[in-house]
């Protein structure tokens, strides 16, 4: 691997890492606002505070997406923000969140079975490897489900299985997109396209859980915050990190956000954190380091991109 490449690689994998612990720590703000605004509402907020923000940025830039690829963009944006997103309130609400973390932490393993049939990438052993060994300290980290879990709903656990699929396609299908167009602008359209697919959510949403927007500040700046750092600089740095990346060796990074949001719910919740919590980071962090080890050929060339 020359200079560039490797620069290159490192570059990637700074970006996941960041997105990653950015979608971790998010939960503690989101545990504060989801109290006041329900999940479909704050959805839409998030995704127009990004479109706005990300959008600013594109028509500076003039990187426009063609009507032509416009499909490939929607298809993105209704995979990733209306079938995953929405998935993943609906499934946890429906089981617990103990099964959600459990469930939607399968995504770096869809995201390798998709990047081998849509990118046609080859996945190493050492890749798979990897993932496999941050799969168990994910399971280390969170526990296996008891008993009480066990009898949580069968057609929410379910649903999540849809958010885990449905993310690793998202996945997949933006690192095409971006082999044709910047992530800047791959992330702003999909954001615009998301927010149109899933508004009737949220009015459905409204119209039965009327909300009175009378918020103190820390409630509008938790909205802010998650608009714009979790939504427009963590997605963004999520599509660049996999448009520098192949999806395989990219995939382990995922398995950050459970670390983060564990170590920030003990500093700022002070939940607590056991041996487990230490042996399951260890396990995740040797399984993507193991995952990195082998990267092979890009699936195809692309041009330079910001």
């Amino acid at each position: 691997m020359n200079q560039a490449s490797w620069k290159q690689q490192l570059f990637g994998a700074i970006c996941l890492t960041l997105a990653a612990a950015i979608w971790g720590g998010v939960y503690v703000v989101s545990k504060v606002v989801l109290d006041v605004i329900p999940p479909f509402t704050l959805l839409i907020l998030r995704f127009v505070i990004a479109m706005a923000v990300l959008g600013a940025f594109v028509v500076a830039r003039r990187e426009y997406i063609a009507k032509k690829d416009f499909p490939l963009i929607m298809l993105i944006a209704f995979v990733g923000v209306t079938i995953s997103i929405a998935a993943q309130f609906l499934g946890t609400k429906l089981s617990t969140a103990h099964m959600g973390a459990l469930i939607t932490s399968a995504s770096p393993a869809f995201i390798a079975i998709f990047a081998v049939w849509v990118l046609k990438e080859t996945i190493a052993w050492k890749q798979l490897a990897g993932i496999l060994l941050a799969t168990v300290g994910v399971l280390i980290v969170i526990g296996v489900p008891d008993a009480a879990d066990a009898q949580s709903s069968l057609t929410g656990n379910l649903i999540l299985l849809v958010a885990a699929v449905s993310w690793g396609l998202y996945t997949v299908l933006s690192k095409r997109a971006t082999q044709r167009y910047s992530s800047l602008a791959v992330t702003t359209y999909v954001a615009l396209f998301g927010t149109l697919f899933t508004s009737p959510l949220m009015i459905w949403e409204l119209s039965v859980t009327p909300v009175s927007w009378h918020f103190g500040w820390e409630i509008w700046a938790g909205v802010l915050y998650i608009g714009i750092i979790s939504t427009a600089g963590a997605f963004y740095l999520w599509n660049k990190g996999f448009e520098l990346m192949n999806a395989g060796s990219g995939a382990g990074f995922f398995f950050v956000q459970p670390i983060v949001g564990a170590f920030l719910g003990w500093l700022l919740l002070h939940e607590h954190l056991g041996v487990s919590f230490f042996a399951g980071a260890i396990f995740i962090f040797l399984g993507v380091a193991l995952s990195n080890l082998q990267q092979p050929k890009q699936s195809a060339s692309k041009q330079s991109k910001a």
